[in-house]
């Protein structure tokens, strides 16, 4: 059975996109125990092998059933449209402990037994103690696995944002959702959208509008569900996520070398999708400063213009920058 979601007059004004650190590490420590969600992740999965072992994953694995509900709390929407994980990781511990007991009663229930086993015994009989642990845990996961990737998944997530908000505006809402994923169906006519997925949810939006949240370790599912007085959001796999791991190889012509200056040319053809100074660096190689340098002197040339983007200043080529880096542009 699919989701239902019911817009009212107000909600497709207050549709907007989102961000989430916390989504991500979540999503992440879903993958590590999901065979068939690896696929496109095991570069990433190499490299964290020896930092995952170090992880005592199994209380929040137990709260991540096959099928049905999860904890919202653990990863709710985020508190804004580029919120920090320490801000969202702080929301989690304070919890309410009535809300967190019955959010874990609910998601421990889709695993038979997994209720009345030891470790299920003891979040249901000290939910305060409990929220505590799975934020450590979180916490923990977060900094083995996410924040050393946080530069380049961010850009990636980012790009996402800029392409798909520059489709809202080329073509509204209806173009919008038929793109975002071949699940999507929007009825214009009832004023829904209708999400395929493997389970049944229906909620009227009520002028709260949505969150749409690109992420990377969703693939290959969409994500909704969450009951009030969570956000209405949709989570569903970002753009790009076949290349995310592999190094990009050098498409910088020469001729664009010797005219702009190797470091500087790099910057201008690395910018395929709009990306911010910090994700450029970590993908170059290059001091954050070098980058900032190289980027202001691009953009006063005309060939990059700039977009503030919640705390990032996001880059992108204009027509001239485009050109200047297409294939065949440029000859020795």
């Amino acid at each position: 059975m699919p989701y239902h979601l019911h817009f009212g007059e107000a909600d497709p004004l207050r549709i907007r996109f989102a961000l989430s650190p916390l989504w991500e590490t979540h999503s992440a420590v879903r993958v590590l125990a999901r065979p068939r969600r690896q696929g496109y992740h095991l570069p990433w999965l190499r490299r964290i092998r020896g930092a995952a072992q170090g992880l005592e994953l199994a209380p929040l694995h137990l709260l991540m059933p096959l099928r049905g509900h999860s904890p919202d709390f653990l990863y709710p929407p985020p508190l804004g449209p580029a919120a920090s994980f320490a801000e969202e990781i702080a929301a989690v511990r304070e919890t309410d402990p009535a809300l967190a007991r019955d959010d874990f009663a609910r998601a421990l229930a889709e695993t038979p037994g997994a209720a009345v086993s030891d470790a299920g015994r003891r979040m249901l009989d000290d939910p305060t103690a409990t929220v505590r642990r799975l934020a450590d845990l979180l916490q923990a996961a977060w900094e083995a696995l996410i924040a050393p990737e946080w530069p380049r998944l961010r850009a990636v997530l980012e790009a996402d944002v800029a392409y798909h908000s520059r489709r809202l505006a080329e073509g509204g809402l209806e173009r919008l959702l038929g793109e975002l994923h071949p699940g999507f169906d929007w009825e214009a006519d009832r004023a829904t959208l209708t999400v395929a997925h493997r389970g049944d949810h229906v909620r009227s939006l009520d002028g709260q509008g949505l969150v749409l949240m690109p992420s990377v370790f969703t693939w290959p599912d969409v994500v909704s569900g969450f009951d009030p007085p969570w956000q209405p959001t949709v989570v569903y796999p970002v753009r790009g996520i076949g290349g995310l791991w592999t190094e990009a190889p050098d498409r910088t012509p020469e001729a664009l070398a010797r005219l702009l200056g190797r470091a500087r040319a790099d910057v201008l053809c690395a910018l395929d999708e709009p990306a911010g100074t910090t994700a450029l660096a970590h993908r170059l190689g290059l001091a954050p400063s070098s980058v900032s340098a190289h980027l202001s002197v691009l953009r006063e040339a005309g060939l990059l213009t700039s977009r503030r983007y919640g705390h990032q200043v996001l880059y992108e080529r204009t027509p001239i920058g485009i050109a200047l880096t297409a294939p065949g542009a440029a000859h020795d």
